[in-house]
């Protein structure tokens, strides 16, 4: 079961964390720590010694030179993952088994199977394993979940992000196997779904990759979700050089109107009624998920995501990965 409440826990505040990874999710996890009191940024480690050393000054945090030594530090609580998504579950096992309590971005693993590992050593060891998920706090996300009633009974979803990309960048999110199959990698674009309409009965996909060697400069895949309520669902993610005009689109049918998300906008459509849905920014919400951990460890807050439900929105990805090798539709459990 999940870590509910504070007797499950043994930490003492100031909460003393590590973070592994440098790059733009770090930097923000690491201005939301430092201007909570409720915790001390102590350590932390990244790809290179350059970038270590820099972000240790920035942060006035102590620079070390392997993640298995920063897992391992006596004086840490806990381990915040900010690094290529191939690493994940190896410095979340590390981390776990060293009795640190874990705060890792999506996924918690590529693999399905070791995510769920994960989870069950988390509940052994009696330590938190909480997998962000910031997309669930957006005001994009909360306004659709708040407009569903609207619509009556939802039959059809349609979810697509495109990101053009010129040149396309030599970095880990373009690399086929520090990113994992673009479903995985980008787990939100499946988890919006899941976490809006439930389980998932059948999945068929197709992906198709630009480049060769390691790393790709476009990737395009689009899937078919049938879920158990009878909706059916198109999720489309793609970015890299290949396209040319970037959307972030989400509409919603049902059988009393349509809802229609366009970037930031949207707009509830019934009979011949059009009205506009406020919609909340996306700014500042890695510290928003911050400040729910911190809230948890301080007050036993219940968080805004299970792991369990994290893991469940991976093994649909996953399916997706297995459709688009197979060309076969997916039975899911």
């Amino acid at each position: 079961m999940p870590i509910n409440n504070l007797s499950d826990l043994s930490v003492e505040l100031p909460l003393r964390l590590g973070i592994v990874g440098t790059g733009f999710a770090a930097r923000l996890r690491a201005e939301a720590l430092q201007a909570d009191e409720r915790s001390h940024l102590l350590a932390v480690n990244g790809h290179t010694p350059e970038k270590t050393n820099e972000f240790a000054q920035t942060y006035n945090a102590s620079p070390i030179d392997h993640w298995q030594k920063l897992v391992q530090h006596p004086d840490l609580d806990a381990v915040v993952i900010c690094t290529i998504n191939r690493d994940h579950s190896a410095i979340a096992r590390a981390a776990l088994e060293a009795n640190k309590h874990v705060i890792i971005e999506y996924p918690l693993a590529l693999d399905p199977q070791e995510a769920k590992s994960l989870i069950a050593l988390a509940q052994a060891k009696s330590k938190l394993l909480h997998v962000e998920h910031i997309e669930l706090l957006g005001g994009l996300h909360q306004a659709l979940r708040q407009s569903l009633p609207e619509i009556g009974n939802a039959f059809y979803a349609r979810y697509v992000t495109i990101a053009p990309k010129r040149p396309a960048p030599r970095r880990w999110t373009y690399h086929r196997e520090l990113f994992g199959f673009p479903f995985s990698g980008a787990l939100s674009r499946i988890h919006r779904l899941t976490d809006l309409f439930g389980s998932v009965a059948t999945v068929s996909c197709q992906s198709r990759y630009w480049g060769t060697g390691d790393y790709f400069t476009a990737c395009l895949c689009t899937a078919q979700l049938r879920f158990h309520n009878g909706l059916i669902a198109e999720v489309t993610y793609g970015k890299g050089e290949v396209f040319w005009q970037s959307l972030r689109n989400f509409e919603v049918h049902g059988d009393k109107g349509t809802l229609l998300f366009e970037g930031d906008e949207g707009t509830l459509i019934r009979d011949e009624e059009t009205t506009p849905i406020e919609v909340g920014g996306r700014r500042g919400l890695f510290g928003k998920d911050t400040g729910m951990v911190l809230d948890y460890f301080s007050e036993g807050t219940p968080l805004y995501v299970s792991p369990e439900a994290s893991y469940y929105a991976l093994k649909i990805a996953d399916a997706a990965r297995q459709s688009a090798a197979t060309g076969e539709t997916i039975k899911c459990d």
